[in-house]
């Protein structure tokens, strides 16, 4: 079976942050200086051994995330800009997104100079009090600042916002949410708070210093979440996603549709097709051992593992019925899930149009429980 190359995704993560938020389980560190040069280098270095390997490509989308890539040296943004275009070229309409840290605002004219055209804003709430709960270093006077310089700069603006906070309640994350709206944003990332193992967050609800939202409560926001975007222009298109038409991420909808993406960066993740196969790629996640990598082999790949079918259907399907598009299913999708979709499907929990298995909105709002059972 031949897979489709196109379109093709980078993404780029930076690891470092100011501080670390305490509901972050990504790989990020704490900045204590970095060597520009060294980090243009070894990164050049790695889209270099991916160039090789992918020729005749074209770039769609270069996604700059972490960590906080606003804290990045500008000749490193600069750098991986310029050195993909030279060895691949983008696409016509290709999107470049910098993930960005409200307090940064001062270098949203340094990020449109180097070839930014679209911004994600880590906003995560306009209450000071939320925020100082949530370790973030800038006030909500700040996110509304930043999010007007950005609308003025920038053709495309994307904010993440954190919602089911402790104690808050349905009435204030709507009131929240339509401020949010009313910035003018045509894209908004609306999270659950989640209490990943390992982080701060963690610890804290272990030793009783203050209790998560209730399954109730998270569930009436979710929904008020959806009813209030639609209304303002701004649907839902993937579970934690909202967009006017024409906004949408590409970067994020590469993942989602399953298309080819480089990762890049200590600890990145990446799917891209070679010859026949799809292979799941991870870099080395230590920064110092990152660069050592690079710097002696030319690459940092820690692991690059050709999918199985089954593993490539399972991720398909995980990936695709987040959306509101879903899934197209291939003979061998049908031939393997046919059942247990049609059951499903008679539940209300998808709907089947041809080839096209779509989640619907009753489907998504439980979608790992969905998953379980489809994927057995």
């Amino acid at each position: 079976m031949t897979l489709p190359l196109d379109p093709f995704a980078i993404y780029v993560h930076w690891p470092f942050c100011a501080a670390i938020c305490p509901y972050c389980d990504f790989n990020v560190y704490k900045e204590k200086g970095v060597d520009a040069a060294r980090w243009t280098a070894a990164l050049t270095a790695e889209l270099d051994h991916w160039a090789a390997l992918t020729p005749g490509r074209q770039v769609t989308s270069l996604y700059f995330g972490g960590g906080t890539p606003s804290l990045a040296p500008l000749p490193v943004i600069e750098g991986v800009i310029d050195a993909t275009a030279r060895r691949w070229g983008y696409a016509a309409d290709a999107e470049i997104t910098l993930e960005a840290n409200p307090a940064d605002a001062a270098r949203l004219a340094a990020f449109a100079a180097a070839g930014v055209n679209r911004l994600s804003l880590g906003v995560q709430s306009f209450d000071d009090a939320a925020l100082k709960f949530l370790g973030r270093d800038h006030s909500g006077a700040d996110a509304r600042a930043m999010i007007d310089q950005a609308l003025a700069r920038f053709p495309r603006v994307s904010a993440d916002f954190i919602y089911a906070l402790p104690d808050q309640s349905v009435d204030q994350w709507a009131e929240e949410l339509r401020a949010a709206l009313s910035t003018g944003l045509r894209h908004l990332s609306l999270y659950q708070l989640t209490i990943e193992p390992g982080t701060a967050f963690d610890r804290q609800v272990a030793k009783g210093r203050w209790t998560p939202a209730g399954e109730g409560d998270t569930a009436d926001m979710f929904d008020a979440t959806q009813d209030i975007t639609a209304a303002g222009g701004l649907p839902v298109y993937e579970i934690s996603n909202h967009a006017a038409p024409g906004h949408r991420s590409r970067h994020n909808s590469a993942y989602w549709s399953g298309a080819d993406y480089l990762g890049i960066g200590p600890g990145a993740h990446g799917r891209v097709t070679i010859g026949e196969r799809r292979h799941a790629t991870e870099t080395v996640r230590a920064p110092a051992a990152y660069l050592d990598s690079v710097e002696g082999s030319g690459h940092a790949i820690a692991s690059n593992e050709a999918l199985s079918d089954d593993e490539r259907r399972t991720e398909k399907f995980v990936m695709g019925l987040r959306t509101t598009d879903g899934v197209n299913a291939d003979e061998s999708d049908l031939a393997a899930l046919g059942g247990r979709l049609d059951e499903l499907a008679a539940e209300g929990a998808l709907v089947r149009q041809g080839d096209q298995v779509v989640a619907t909105a009753a489907g998504r709002r439980v979608l790992n429980a969905l998953l379980a059972r489809l994927l057995v």
